[in-house]
């Protein structure tokens, strides 16, 4: 499975942070914010990811993660020069795709939880045979999302994009899974009164196939959409709580490419050398030397 970033689009909610740096490299308390996606690939097993910004915006992207082989994977970069909806990233991306099946994660989504990896697992398994695997996540205010409708089986009826009449409480988070035919489905994708490509419509092409598994995440996941301020910020006070409570760093990448086994301990400690100025670099020090035992989540 191969797996994408979609970095892109101008962030205006967050102006003027973002008029001249991506929102996706803006720090969520200690790291940058596309480190918690990247992270979500790497926890699931992928090692080849493709990553889609701006034409702006991608020189920063490949100077913080380069190839990616510092952390044992490979990371290549695509442009995309307008925001013409998230179904673009297959399109943009088929080249890279290849014949492989796809998880779709936006840059600028936060997930956390003990039980995130089997949750990972679960999606991957459930579209080993073909189809599509997407989640669904509380929201009292749904209405700026993608909402998903459930029967009394909780069931998926239905999912429409930022609806003025939401059909329920649950919106689909930004992490999805495909098999290849998303490729197919996308481009046979018809713009939206938006002018996009919306996901939704390729989720509904699943659907009417019979094809779409959704997950409820429970208590044990949580979400954050930083499209705010106040998203932001809500998510950089939960990062920092949980890495002060527990004492092990959220989305550590280079804690997770050696729990993986993508790099060795040396390579480890080499990369914590690097930054062993900050906290940060101080932290991947205390994995390398073994002061730290237990795995994130």
């Amino acid at each position: 499975m191969k797996g994408i970033i979609l970095a892109g689009g101008s962030a205006t909610r967050l102006y003027p942070s973002t008029k001249v740096v991506s929102k996706q490299l803006l720090p969520v308390y200690d790291k940058p914010l596309v480190y918690y996606p990247l992270s979500m690939l790497m926890l699931a097993g992928i090692r080849e990811v493709l990553l889609i910004s701006t034409p702006k915006d991608l020189p920063h992207y490949k100077d913080l993660l380069g190839d990616g082989s510092q952390i044992g994977i490979h990371i290549e970069y695509k442009e995309q020069p307008k925001p013409n909806g998230l179904a673009e990233a297959f399109i943009l991306g088929e080249d890279f795709i290849g014949n492989d099946s796809v998880c779709l994660v936006l840059g600028d989504n936060v997930f956390y939880g003990a039980t995130i990896s089997s949750v990972l697992k679960k999606a991957m398994l459930s579209i080993e045979n073909g189809g599509a695997a997407i989640f669904g996540y509380y929201m009292k205010n749904p209405e700026a999302f993608g909402v998903v409708e459930f029967d009394k089986d909780m069931k998926v009826i239905s999912i429409e994009e930022k609806p003025e009449n939401p059909k329920s409480h649950y919106i689909v988070p930004g992490l999805y899974f495909y098999d290849n035919r998303v490729i197919e489905f996308a481009k046979n994708t018809v713009p939206s009164e938006r002018g996009e490509l919306e996901i939704s419509s390729v989720n509904n092409e699943y659907l009417k196939r019979k094809e779409l598994n959704v997950t409820v995440i429970g208590r044990g996941v949580s979400w954050f959409d930083t499209g705010t301020p106040k998203g932001m910020y809500r998510a950089s006070g939960f990062v920092k709580t949980m890495q002060e409570l527990q004492g092990f760093y959220v989305s550590c990448i280079e804690e997770i490419a050696w729990r993986r086994k993508f790099i060795t301990r040396d390579q480890l400690r080499a990369l914590g050398e690097k930054m062993s100025n900050s906290e940060y670099g101080q932290y991947i020090l205390s994995l390398a030397d073994g002061k730290v035992e237990e795995e994130e989540g």
